[in-house]
């Protein structure tokens, strides 16, 4: 890295009022970019000649005896530079992927892209001896812990993020993470501080990267072990190509060593070496003429804005005899049930009664959890949802998409269709636009009928250092 340190060095320097580049419509796609070995692009723009089209003296045109480029030629070169650029482009599936290099993960310990693993476990050992020395950043730039108890640190967690982190692919979209929400996901129980990861710039101190690590408990296959989820890889705009997020994911890995944990899961939008699951996104409108307005949706064919506002109607009150918030004194029943829905999934977490107070107990503005109690008091059903509103990007009217997104059910006695109708009912209510919703578990048998539409986006779960054969979406 030390042939960017001057390149970097600049971009330190001035990056307090540089303008942006174009955006990455994805964190871990920056990742990928960088991975792949995307040039770097010098800040300074070549002078313009003043003799344009004129030769002289061999300084423009092409020089005397020098050999003309065939037809054939050009075209050769042009298709070289077409997948030169279509390897930098982060992958959507699996095809795709396979025609690509990895160059960062290749030397990681995950499945091969073109590997289809039949056995499960660990890839490579636990390590006796775990590197105690940070990784080298380039010159200019520092490693930082952040403090998420100090307002001021999580600020500027909660900037760095709403102005750099996950776009849609068209630049509309761009999740906005609320201090409350990055509190409620980043300090769990059990939460390590060190596995708050950022990157400053030396001279100005301004964050411009962070990575972070939770404690998770999952069971897949033959592993039923505590290991690290991954989330919130975010690089600066104007470092994507100064190779900062491999640094990045080597430096989170090595903390959670440290902490003797050697197993990972994480998710992503993009396809990189290799996933274990992938999940698509469907989407139930709420307020379908503001989601038509932004573009978010479209009219379908031969529908007009009040047919459609008739057609996604909700009733104004939940239909389901005895549902109402969850509280504290449903929690060891609650989480006893959950776990025990869970365990007909492949892949899936295990909650302490601590973490399912944490996960699911309602916070304004970050998660909400119903029940249904029956007749006896007895809880017998559960839904959950949290708040993850996205910044609309140079829209004239709107500037947030009040977004709600199905977070863990489980279902003993209501069917799940009529538990989730009342889900959407209390999003409606809640001044939600959409309830967006996986095609995972047993959503499949709801998501139609309850005119939830199709994403044009997948989730990709991955394992680091851990392989198993694939996963449906439905386990």
């Amino acid at each position: 890295m030390a042939d960017n340190n001057e390149t970097v060095q600049e971009t330190a320097d001035n990056i307090d009022n540089a303008q942006a580049d174009q955006p990455s419509t994805s964190t871990v796609e920056a990742t990928d970019t960088s991975a792949g070995g995307k040039p770097s692009t010098s800040s300074k723009k070549g002078k313009k000649s003043k003799d344009k089209g004129k030769a002289s003296g061999g300084d423009q045109g092409i020089a005397s005896g020098e050999k003309v480029p065939t037809m054939a030629e050009i075209k050769s070169l042009q298709k070289a530079m077409e997948m030169m650029a279509a390897n930098q482009r982060p992958a959507k599936s699996t095809t795709e992927a396979e025609s690509k290099t990895f160059k960062f993960w290749d030397t990681q310990p995950v499945p091969k892209i073109n590997e289809n693993p039949t056995d499960c476990g660990a890839i490579e050992p636990d390590k006796p001896d775990v590197r105690q020395n940070p990784y080298s950043l380039p010159g200019g730039f520092v490693w930082d812990t952040l403090d998420l108890d100090d307002a001021d640190q999580l600020q500027e967690l909660y900037e760095l993020l709403s102005g750099n982190y996950v776009e849609d692919d068209d630049n509309m979209f761009r999740f906005n993470y609320s201090p409350g929400f990055l509190t409620w996901a980043l300090k769990p129980p059990g939460f390590k501080k060190s596995w708050h990861c950022g990157v400053r710039v030396e001279t100005s101190r301004k964050l411009v990267a962070f990575i972070s690590g939770v404690p998770a408990h999952l069971r897949a296959y033959n592993l039923n072990e505590v290991l690290v989820e991954i989330n919130f890889l975010c690089v600066h705009k104007k470092l994507r190509s100064k190779r900062v997020a491999p640094v990045l994911i080597k430096e989170i890995t090595r903390r959670v060593h440290v902490e003797g944990i050697f197993k990972a899961v994480f998710t992503a939008g993009v396809v990189i070496p290799k996933p274990i699951a992938t999940c698509r996104y469907w989407h139930r409108s709420l307020n379908p003429k503001k989601l038509i307005d932004i573009k978010f949706s479209q009219l379908g064919r031969n529908m007009t804005m009040q047919r459609t506002n008739k057609l996604y109607r909700l009733p104004q009150e939940p239909k389901v005899p005895g549902l109402r918030l969850i509280q504290q004194k449903d929690i060891p029943v609650a989480c006893k049930k959950l776990n025990q829905y869970l365990e007909q999934f492949e892949l899936s977490p295990i909650f302490t009664e601590e973490e399912f107070k944490h996960w699911f107990l309602p916070m304004d503005g970050v998660v909400t959890s119903y029940v249904v109690e029956d007749a006896n008091g007895e809880v017998t059903d559960m839904f959950s949802y949290y708040s993850l509103p996205s910044s609309i990007i140079n829209h004239p009217t709107y500037d947030q998409l009040s977004a709600a997104y199905l977070f863990y059910t489980f279902h003993t006695k209501t069917p799940l269709q009529d538990l989730i109708q009342d889900a959407l009912i209390v999003a409606k209510v809640a001044d939600f636009d959409v309830l967006n919703a996986l095609d995972l578990m047993e959503n499949k048998l709801f998501l139609e009928n309850l005119k939830f539409g199709i994403g044009d986006g997948n989730l990709q779960y991955y394992f680091y250092n851990y392989r198993c054969p694939p996963i449906a979406s439905e386990k």
